[in-house]
Formats: structure tokens, C-alpha cells, sequence
């Protein structure tokens, strides 16, 4: 058997359309990799998490889930933001009487109240700049981002302003994240 053949071929869904991928079709793509995301019509295929990412989500899932009973907190699913964008934060905060089944593999952003994104390396230009720019764009309120700094998590908090539709920073979290908004949490950052 010479190299050619040792090799298995491309899925035929690696080429995209040429108009680009949309929202329902991440669904359907067979064998596409865990936490696969969609921007800009573009598939996504994100790295693996590392501990320090897993003890920070945890953390702050822990923390979410005191959230008033109208909300639940939802890990490792995606958002449909529009036709074309259908990323997966870390965290959502989503509305807990919106018709999902339980075999619902994403939400609608008119459904999200908050969306935290971990930074890693490898996502450190899309967690900071595309992201955020999506979710404001799609009417997201509040948006929390989380940077390793010096092996700690530093939340920067955020909070849509209807005027600009941007978000507009609300605070910058080292030891302890205490918010009011969405509604209060207060952790210690460990």
C-alpha cells in the first residue's frame, strides 16, 4: 500500500458551499468534530479544552446557577445568531421556557440573556473581537469575557447599549466578580 492510499480522503463537507455554510446546517454535517462553530458561514473547528479553561468554566457555571428559575444555564451548545453565525460559548445564561426539547442542540440568541466566553490561545481573536461583535449585533445583553492572567481569571464584564448597539464594559473582575447585572453574583475568582 503506497502513502496515497494510507491516507483517508476529505469529507466531501470539508469544501463549503460557495455561498458558505448556514445555521441549520451544522446538524448535518456526519462525523464533524466536537464543538464545531459557525462564523461567518465558515465552519470552525476549536482546539481541545485545557484545565485551566474546564476549572474557569466550572467555576463560573457554578456561580450561574443561582440565577434567578426563569433562566438555566447551558455548557457546550451553540447559538444561532443568524443564518451564517452559530458560535458555541463557553457558558449561556438562556431563557428556561423557550420550546427547547431535550435534544436541542443549540438556542436562539433572542433567548440568551448573558454569553461567556473563556479565552484560550486559540481563540483568543475571536473570543476578543469577532464574538462580541456577533453577539451585540444579534441583541445579547450582557456578555462576559474571561482572560488567564498569571494562571487566574479575570472576568471583563459587558452590557449592550441599545443606542450603538455595542457592548459598553461595565467592569473588570481580578480576586472576586460581584455584578448586579444580570442579576447578582458574587464569587471568589480562584
Amino acid at each position: 500500500m503506497d502513502r496515497a492510499e494510507e491516507l483517508t480522503p476529505y469529507p466531501d463537507w470539508i469544501r463549503p458551499p460557495a455561498r458558505g455554510y448556514r445555521a441549520e446546517d451544522l446538524d448535518r454535517l456526519p462525523d464533524a468534530p466536537p464543538h464545531t462553530e459557525l462564523i461567518a458561514g465558515s465552519l470552525i473547528f476549536t482546539a481541545p479544552r485545557t484545565k485551566w479553561e474546564t476549572r474557569t468554566a466550572t467555576l463560573l457555571h457554578s456561580a450561574l446557577q443561582a440565577a434567578p428559575p426563569d433562566w438555566e444555564v447551558w455548557r457546550s451548545m451553540t447559538v444561532v445568531l443568524d443564518e451564517r453565525n452559530r458560535p458555541e460559548p463557553d457558558l449561556m445564561l438562556v431563557d428556561a421556557h423557550a420550546a427547547w426539547g431535550l435534544r436541542a442542540t443549540f438556542c436562539r440568541a433572542e433567548n440568551v440573556l448573558l454569553v461567556v466566553e473563556v479565552v484560550s490561545e486559540e481563540s483568543e481573536e475571536r473570543d476578543r473581537e469577532t464574538k462580541p461583535r456577533k453577539y451585540a449585533a444579534a441583541g445579547i445583553r450582557h456578555f462576559w469575557r474571561v482572560e488567564n492572567v498569571d494562571g487566574r481569571p479575570v472576568v471583563h464584564a459587558y452590557e449592550l447599549d441599545p443606542a450603538s448597539n455595542r457592548y459598553t464594559p461595565t467592569g473588570i473582575f481580578h480576586d472576586r466578580l460581584k455584578v448586579e447585572h444580570p442579576f447578582p453574583v458574587e464569587i471568589e475568582l480562584v
